[in-house]
This record gives structure tokens, sequence and C-alpha cells, in this order.
């Protein structure tokens, strides 16, 4: 299976270049699944439905969130009424949605997505992510059940996101880590036959803070003082990713290779 998984998509910015490039690269690159991250799609802070509905229309099989998840509050709504979209699995135990699901993919086959927040520099104190997705990797064999699966790591630490990648080695097709916005470049394939990048970097404008327009973070870390509210970053994005080929038999990944498409970094392609 030839999948697509994109990093954090950052306000309109990043919208505009999901919608403008992501059905194109669909054809192009023959893809048989995609996953968006789209938790800071709405001015960089949480998703709306409307924009959840822009990133799936675009071509976006699966949609991920985050820690931001739910500042957005029709989010809690639409949630229910869309499976697509999977919000961390160890989210406070009352919300609404879910954490993994096994989805359709052409030819018959089965892809499962989970998501889960990291503990380590994270503002809220979310339940152990390794304990969590341990019951879903054993109910979903890779290979067996789900053709191929998918572990969105979304965490500030990359030793944490290192550490989930060698805990699911084996047992998912691709752990690729979001959250911090920047592309790190250690794509590879595990000893076990699982993908693996520390982190996807954003769906922004890379002349910027992680997304955000220069001057107000700038100011901050100047002053130590705030005078503004951040905003997204308007200038045009780069689409920053990674794709994984699998075998459908193993559910093993075959490639894996960073992703950057538009805007200001060098690009790369499968």
């Amino acid at each position: 299976m030839r999948i697509l998984f994109l990093g954090d998509v950052m306000g309109r910015a990043g919208r505009a270049a999901i919608r403008d490039n992501l059905p194109r690269l669909r054809d192009e690159w023959r893809l048989d699944f995609v996953v968006v991250n789209g938790e800071n799609a709405s001015n960089g802070m949480g998703l709306s439905g409307d924009h959840a509905k822009l990133l799936l229309d675009a071509g976006a099989d699966c949609v991920t969130l985050g820690d931001h998840a739910f500042d957005q509050k029709d989010m809690l709504q639409f949630i229910e009424s869309e499976p697509r979209i999977v919000r961390p699995i160890n989210y406070a135990k009352g919300a609404p949605g879910r954490g993994y699901r096994l989805y359709n993919a052409p030819g018959g086959r089965k892809v499962l997505v989970v998501q889960v927040l990291g503990q380590v520099f994270m503002k809220r104190p979310f339940d152990d992510p390794f304990s969590a997705v341990e019951p879903v990797l054993k109910s979903h064999p890779r290979g067996g059940l789900a053709q191929a699966v998918i572990v969105d790591m979304h965490c500030e630490a990359t030793s944490e996101k290192m550490a989930m990648g060698h805990y699911c080695d084996g047992r998912a097709s691709l752990v690729v880590g979001t959250h911090t916005h920047v592309p790190t470049a250690d794509a590879q394939v595990l000893a076990g036959g699982t993908g693996y990048l520390t982190d996807a970097g954003m769906c922004g404008d890379y002349d910027s803070v992680i997304g955000m327009d220069k001057v107000e973070p700038m100011r901050r870390f100047i002053t130590g003082m705030p005078k503004a509210r951040f905003t997204p970053a308007t200038g045009e994005a780069t689409l920053s990713g990674v794709f994984v080929e699998t075998d459908d038999r193993t559910g093993a990944a075959q490639s894996v290779r960073m992703v950057r498409v538009g805007g200001r970094l060098e690009q790369a392609a499968p």
C-alpha cells in the first residue's frame, strides 16, 4: 500500500496548501490512503467542522487531532458524526469520538489509524501512552486484521517519540511524530519493519516561528512581555510529511521517504 501522512496543518496557509495540492498528489503518487493531522488548521488552535470537511474533501481519508482537539467547540459534536476524525486515545475518558479506527482502503484492504498523546513536557497530565496503545495493537495485528497500522505520536519530546517507535516496532507499519511543527531528518525502517519519523513537520508557512507570524513570538522571547495574540503566518505553505510503502501480506514498511511540497523548504517526494 502507498500511504501518505501529512503533519500539522497550520491555519489558512496550511489549509490552502492541502486544498490546492493533495488532490493532485493523490493521483500523481498513486496513493491508497492519506492521513492528515489537522489540529491547528483553524487559526492555529484546534479544528472546526467546516475546516475538517475541507481537509476530507481535498482527499484525506482520516484526520487526526491532538492536545488542541476540542479548542473549536463545534468539534465536540462534529466528531461524533464523522468517523474519519480520530482524537487521541489517551484523552479524557469522557471525551467524544474515538482514539483509533479501522478504515477501508482500495482492494478490500484495511488500515488502522491510532493517535496517542505523549506525557513529557506536555501541559496536561494525559494517561500513559504506551499502555493506551497496547490493547489496540494486540487486537489489530499488522498484516492480519489490518494490512497497515499507522500510529500518530503527538508530543513534545523526541525521546518519547523514539521510544514509541521502538515500542511499536514489528506491530505498526508507521509510527510518526506530530506536534512540534519542525520536520526531522531521521526517516527509517526499524528492525521489525516499522517505518518511523520523529516529526512530520507542519503544513504551514515556514517563514514563521513554528507556523505563527514572527513578530509576537520574537517580542516575547526578547522582552519577556506579551503584547498581542499569536496569529498564524499567511505566506506560501510547505506540505510536510512522510510517505511509506507497505507489504500487504505482513504490513511491514518497505520504504519510507520524507515529503516536502511547495513553500520555502527543500522539496522532497517519493
